[in-house]
């Protein structure tokens, strides 16, 4: 019996032996028969075949043969990610470590390293990935850690949290910026008991922090290491979570010169309660290659759990000091939402609490139902919709209201979300089969937020369907924590595909194997489709291919 181990995504024909494509377009698919019949001499990838057809076919231009255990899938997109800040990570990357000293350690290394900074002690050292939660303690740094050691004493040296919600920073830099205000508006500067900044600032507060602009050098080195991890790892589309106006410039070039390798769609955005939306073009397949759209803004309503500020409606359960923080006041994200819909944006909210989430559903609710919005035509998203009240869980899908979730963050924070929550908050917490049952298309675009969890979207497809960490455990057993929030294979696959193109506005052009689409696809050596649990996360990409060229590895 002939394998079809092209899974389409296409409810036609869910899987096929063969797709037959011509320059950048999907022409065909189907069994090996049909499409030599209609197509030949048109290209034609091949799945599996007996050995006498391969011999024969491979005289045919332009034939691929893929290996009997491997797969095929549409290209994978990741639907909120932020690529020039991955390639910022990795330059010193901390996601790993285990403890304060170890992120010291790392540090060091890091200066002795680069003969540069070695030399220069006004060189800003700027890292990513550091999590509390994950040390002995699991209690804040602080600024006196990065001074004990004498090749790190006196230098500015200002490093991400992990979820991008927090930072911290040396003594030196605290001496840089001189006096500080005794409150931030949605923001924390985290003070001990005599009232002193200890090193710690959390959302709007990171603004203080005078750490120097990124140059075009830097952004295109950023680009470069995002761009290569992307491709090896199968993603052909991304959706760039937060571009700032120079960014956006910046991916502008890249798309007249054709050197963007995989699709972009960008999420404008600015740190400014005053409408901004006269700063960001409307893009739409732009550039050589038609690679770049920006028709979307991302806005801010709160911060994140790891960091106590995600906004929720009542107090923590951990902290019984703070019920978190709204970054942006109702009233102004409000107006905000209703010019940035009047100019023709896509609008799309970070939300983790379950009061930011309340807020911007009711947002989205005047729009949708006092001003008579076209859903569909607009395609609101709510980026995270982490933690929502069960009655707001119906209510997304009663408006229509896309969620757009990020798998390992369920599977990431599982370790202390519902003792920060409690028994009862944590029923409407990365509610994935929940999100996906109550909206009315079935849509649930999946994505990583990389650099803040992995670049790879199989851990996003393991964490999603078996809700286990890397090592098969949860802290309900190997069943998955609260298991009936998993999502099956197909519905995964979905998720980071066609979903993910119809959040974009691009499912009539990608997102499946589907004549008439562009050839976009990634071969894997093995079916993630059927292989246990575990397999997944050893499944490598053999191949990416975009406009149906290889961008990455062989066919």
């Amino acid at each position: 019996m002939d394998l079809c181990n092209i899974y389409t995504v296409d409810e036609s024909k869910p899987r096929v032996q063969c797709i037959s494509i011509e320059d950048s377009t999907i022409v065909d698919t189907g069994n090996l028969g049909e499409i030599t019949r209609r197509r030949l001499p048109a290209t034609v990838l091949q799945h599996y075949l007996p050995e006498w057809v391969v011999k024969a076919i491979r005289r045919a231009p332009k034939v691929f043969y893929v290996a009997p255990q491997a797969a095929v899938v549409p290209g994978l997109a990741d639907a909120h990610a932020h690529v020039l800040e991955y390639g910022f990570m990795m330059q010193l990357p901390l996601a790993t470590a285990t403890s304060v000293e170890d992120v010291v350690a790392r540090i060091k290394a890091y200066i002795v390293a680069h003969s540069d900074i070695l030399d220069d002690r006004e060189r800003w050292i700027e890292g990513m990935g550091w999590d509390q939660t994950k040390w002995p303690g699991a209690k804040f740094p602080t600024a006196s850690d990065l001074d004990q050691d004498p090749l790190l004493s006196g230098r500015p040296i200002s490093l991400n949290r992990v979820d991008g919600h927090a930072k911290w920073v040396s003594p030196r830099v605290l001496e840089l910026m001189g006096e500080l205000p005794d409150v931030v508006d949605g923001g924390n500067i985290v003070r001990d008991a005599d009232g002193r900044p200890t090193g710690i600032f959390v959302d709007n507060a990171m603004a203080l922090i005078p750490t120097p602009a990124w140059t075009e050098q830097r952004m295109s080195d950023y680009f470069d290491t995002t761009m290569w991890d992307a491709l090896s790892h199968g993603l052909t589309s991304i959706h760039d979570a937060m571009s700032y106006p120079d960014q956006i410039r910046f991916f502008k070039r890249k798309a007249d010169e054709g050197k963007l390798p995989n699709r972009l769609y960008l999420m404008g955005h600015l740190p400014s309660n005053d409408y901004w939306g006269d700063q960001i073009p409307h893009l739409l397949n732009y550039g050589k290659h038609e690679r770049l759209t920006v028709k979307s803004v991302k806005l801010v309503t709160d911060g994140a759990l790891g960091s106590w500020g995600a906004a929720l409606l009542e107090p923590y359960s951990d902290k019984p000091e703070t019920s978190g923080l709204m970054l942006t006041p109702p009233d102004e994200l409000s107006t905000l939402v209703h010019q940035f819909w009047n100019d023709g944006f896509q609008v799309n909210i970070h939300c983790i609490g379950d009061r930011a989430n309340h807020v911007v559903l009711d947002i989205f609710e005047d729009i949708l139902h006092d001003h008579k919005a076209n859903v569909t035509e607009w395609r609101p998203r709510i980026e995270h919709a982490q933690i929502l009240t069960l009655e707001d869980l119906q209510r997304m899908g009663k408006l229509g209201v896309i969620a757009s979730v990020q798998p390992t963050h369920a599977t990431s924070d599982m370790t202390y979300a519902e003792f920060r929550l409690g028994p009862e908050r944590i029923k409407g917490a990365y509610a994935y089969q929940t999100l996906l049952q109550v909206s009315p298309n079935h849509v649930l675009p999946l994505g990583s937020d990389f650099p803040v969890e992995s670049i790879n979207p199989l851990l996003g497809f393991y964490a999603a369907v078996s809700r286990l960490d890397t090592n098969g455990s949860s802290p309900h057993g190997n069943g998955g924590w609260f298991p009936h929030e998993r999502l099956t294979r197909a519905q995964a696959l979905k998720g980071m595909t066609l979903d993910a193109a119809y959040a974009s506005f691009a499912e009539n052009d990608l997102g499946s194997l589907t004549p008439g689409k562009k050839a976009d696809f990634v071969v894997l050596d093995r079916d993630i489709m059927t292989v246990p649990f575990a397999e997944i996360l050893e499944t490598k990409v053999s191949a990416t291919v975009v406009d149906g060229k290889v961008a990455y590895g062989a066919l």
